[in-house]
C-alpha cells in the first residue's frame, strides 16, 4: 500500500480546477453499452475506479480510444458476451462498485445480464434491492450460479411499468433508466433519485435517442425506442470535489479560488458550509474562499445546536459528510453530524480523536463536534485511510495539524481524486507519496 507523508501547517494560495464528476462518470460511461456506434464523453477524470471501469469495459469487447485531454471515445458494436460468465469478470467486478451500473445497459440491449457482487466502500450495508427489482418489474428473471458466486439475469421482453422505488438509490434509478429505455411501453419510475447525476445521464440518453421527461424531478416517465445512436458528452466538474476544496480552504486557513464549479449544480451545499461559517463568494462560476481565522457555526432559528444530516437530492450529498465533520472540528461551536444512509462512514472519528478533535460518536450515525475555534490545532497522527471520503477527509485534517501525519492505504483517495498531490502541492501544500 502507498502512503502520504503531510506536512501541516502551510497555508495554500491559488486556483484549483475541480476534476470531472466520479459518479457521473460511470453513469454515463456504462450507458455506451447501450448503442453499437461511437460514443465520445469529456472531461472523464483519472481516477482509479473509472479506470478500472474503462479497463473492464476493453476487456467485454468495447473499443475504447483515448482522444487526450480527459476525452475518450466508445463502440460497443463486438461485445464478447460469454466473458460476462468468466471468472475473470466476477474477479474484476468484486472491486469495482461501479460495475453494478453495467447490468441496466446489458439487460436493456441483450435481454441478458451476468451481476456479481460488487466491490467499493466499506462503509456499511449498500444493499442492491432497489436495482433488482425495480429490473424485475421491467420483465426480468433472476437467478443464482452457485459455482461462480452471481446472478444471472435473462428476460424475454422488457415492458413499461409503473415503478415506485423503496428508496431513490442513484444508482437503482440509473440502471433502472438504462433497462427501460429499450423496453417495449411506457415506464414510470417514481421515487426516482434526481441527483444532477441521473439529471446528466438522462439528457446524454436522450441525445442518444431515448424519450425520457421529468428530468431533474423524482417521477421520471420513458418511453421506450427500438434503438439508440451515438452521442457526444461532457460530465460535470465533480461537486464532491467542490466540498472537498471548500472545507481544505477553511480548516488551512487559505485563500483559494475553485474554478470553473458549475454553481447551479451545487444545490445545498455552499450553504451548508455556510452554516458553519465558513464565506463563500461566487465570482461568476467560479468560488472563492477568503482566508478564515474563525469561523462560527449558526445556530437553528429557536437558538437550538446546529445538526446537518445527509438526505436525497437536493438534500445534502452523504459524500459530503465526512469532510464536514472534519471542518467543524475547528469552528467555534457544536454541530450535531447525521449520517443517515451509512452505518460504517463516522467510525474513521476515532483517529481525529487521536488528533485531538473533541468528538463524541453517539452511535454509528450520529456524531457530535465541539470545535476548537483554531485556538489549538490538531496533532499529526499515522492513519489508514479506510474509505474514498474519509480518506479526503483525513488528508484535510493532516494539512490543517501541527507537526508531520503520514496516511497509508490511499489507493481509496486515489479511487475518486485525480493526482490529489500534486494539484494540493501546487498551492502550497506539503505532501509525499510514498510507494
Amino acid at each position: 500500500m502507498a502512503s502520504f507523508i503531510i506536512e501541516g501547517g502551510h497555508q495554500l494560495h491559488g486556483e484549483i480546477t475541480p476534476q470531472g464528476a466520479k459518479n457521473e462518470a460511470l453513469e454515463v460511461i456504462t450507458a455506451v453499452l447501450l448503442t453499437d456506434e461511437p460514443v465520445t464523453i469529456k472531461n472523464i477524470p483519472d481516477i482509479l475506479d473509472v479506470n478500472n471501469l474503462i479497463n473492464l469495459l476493453r476487456k467485454m469487447g468495447v473499443q475504447v480510444t483515448p482522444q487526450g485531454n480527459h476525452e475518450w471515445t466508445f463502440q460497443a458494436d463486438k461485445l464478447d458476451i460469454n466473458y460476462l460468465g468468466s471468472q475473470e469478470f466476477v474477479q474484476c467486478c468484486s472491486t469495482l462498485r461501479g460495475s453494478i451500473l453495467m447490468l441496466g445497459p446489458l439487460l436493456g440491449r441483450f435481454h441478458k445480464a451476468c451481476v456479481a457482487k460488487p466491490g467499493g466502500d466499506k462503509i456499511g450495508r449498500r444493499r442492491l434491492d432497489t436495482h433488482f427489482l425495480g429490473i424485475q418489474e421491467l420483465g426480468a428473471k433472476f437467478s443464482y450460479n452457485n459455482q461462480l458466486g452471481v446472478y444471472e439475469i435473462d428476460a424475454q421482453e422488457l415492458n413499461g411499468k409503473y415503478i415506485l422505488l423503496d428508496e431513490a438509490s442513484v444508482t437503482g434509478t440509473a440502471n433502472i433508466i438504462m433497462t427501460a429505455v429499450l423496453a417495449k411501453g411506457i415506464t414510470t419510475i417514481y421515487n426516482a433519485a434526481c441527483e444532477p447525476y441521473i439529471q446528466q445521464l438522462c439528457r446524454m440518453l436522450n441525445s442518444m435517442g431515448a424519450k425520457i421527461t421529468g428530468i431533474s424531478s423524482n417521477l421520471l416517465t420513458i418511453e421506450g425506442v427500438e434503438k439508440l445512436h451515438g452521442t457526444e458528452h461532457t460530465i460535470l466538474p465533480d461537486m464532491i470535489e467542490v466540498g472537498s476544496f471548500i472545507g481544505l480552504a477553511a480548516m488551512t486557513g487559505s485563500d483559494i479560488t475553485i474554478k470553473n464549479v458549475s454553481y447551479e449544480n451545487l444545490g445545498i451545499i455552499p450553504n451548508m458550509f455556510s452554516r458553519l461559517g465558513i464565506s463563500i463568494e461566487r465570482c461568476g462560476d467560479d468560488i472563492h474562499i477568503p482566508a478564515h481565522q474563525h469561523y462560527e457555526v449558526q445556530s437553528f432559528m429557536d437558538g437550538s445546536t446546529m445538526a446537518i444530516a445527509d438526505a436525497p437530492w437536493p438534500g445534502l450529498t452523504p459524500d459530503l459528510l465526512s469532510i464536514i465533520l472534519v471542518v467543524a472540528t475547528q469552528a467555534n461551536g457544536t454541530v450535531l453530524i447525521h449520517q443517515k444512509m451509512f452505518e460504517s462512514r463516522l467510525f474513521f472519528v476515532d483517529k481525529l480523536i487521536d488528533m485531538g478533535a473533541q468528538i463524541i460518536l453517539c452511535d454509528p450515525h450520529r456524531a457530535v463536534v465541539v470545535g476548537h475555534n483554531h485556538k489549538f490545532k490538531l496533532r499529526g497522527a499515522r492513519m489508514s485511510s479506510p474509505d474514498i471520503r474519509a480518506g479526503i477527509a483525513l488528508l484535510i485534517a493532516a494539512m490543517s495539524a501541527e507537526g508531520v501525519s503520514t496516511i497509508s492505504n490511499i489507493e481509496q483517495i486515489d479511487r475518486g481524486y485525480e493526482d490529489i498531490e500534486k494539484r494540493l502541492t501546487n498551492l502550497g501544500a506539503s505532501i509525499k507519496r510514498i510507494p
